[in-house]
């Protein structure tokens, strides 16, 4: 636990953000891996559909999001993800078919939790 003194007041240890129609859990300093945003690297982002924050005494939920409440972050880069092979095929008339799907994202550099 956190002494109350050392703690100052908006300092918070993780939230919950959704983006992408995702939702994840992040810390201040964590890299995570997002859907793709149009942002260019190196730039800030602000993720403001904050769901919930807290730390280790207090935490606030939304409803559905907190208010006032939102993650900076910072862009490293963009990427793809593994590539996912979709076959299909017909038996008996030769019909075969396959396709390969990328998904792009975008990393993202955690750098402050504000509420």
């Amino acid at each position: 636990m956190k002494d109350k003194k050392s703690a100052k007041k908006g300092s918070w240890d993780y939230a919950i953000v959704q983006t992408g129609g995702k939702q994840y859990k992040v810390s201040s300093g964590e890299t995570i891996d997002v859907a793709h945003l149009p942002a260019a690297e190196g730039s800030a982002i602000e993720l403001d559909q904050v769901l919930l924050v807290a730390d280790g005494e207090r935490v606030r939920v939304g409803t559905p999001t907190v208010e006032g409440a939102k993650v900076i972050a910072e862009v490293l880069g963009e990427g793809k993800g593994k590539k996912v092979i979709v076959f299909k095929y017909k038996p008996k008339v030769r019909y075969r078919r396959m396709k390969g799907h990328r998904q792009l994202y975008t990393r993202l550099a955690i750098k402050e939790i504000v509420c």
